[in-house]
């Protein structure tokens, strides 16, 4: 049963930084593609960052040159490293997993941690 767990949201003010993570379990992470996604009240869930399991990036145009995302395969964490924030910044966000050798098979191949609150005040 694969499993993602969140940790780090919390309040910070413009400008300010914060760092994401989201522990792995139950799928082989290195093979893995991770994503974080957001989700604000009243918006639908948005994309902000992707990382391939061959590190490649893929970042929201919203949040490029602010955010980075990085993966430790060893401690099977991806990370979400949050720059120059903005009150636009504040929603839940999603540490998303996407296996392929699951999906090349036809299986349930995508999962979705529990979300963690990150909120940009003045």
């Amino acid at each position: 049963q694969v499993q993602l767990v969140e940790s780090g949201g919390g309040l910070v003010q413009p400008g300010g930084s914060l760092t994401l993570s989201c522990a792995a379990s139950g799928s082989i992470f290195s093979t893995s593609h991770m994503g974080w996604y957001r989700q604000a009240p009243g918006k639908e869930r948005e994309l902000v960052a992707t990382i391939t399991a061959g590190d490649n990036t893929n970042y929201a145009e919203s949040v490029k040159g602010r955010f980075t995302i990085s993966r430790d395969n060893a401690k099977e964490k991806v990370y979400l490293q949050m720059n120059s924030m903005k009150p636009e910044d504040t929603a839940v966000y999603y540490c998303n997993l996407q296996d392929p050798w699951r999906r090349r098979r036809g299986y349930d191949y995508e999962y979705w941690g529990q979300g963690t609150q990150v909120t940009v005040f003045s």
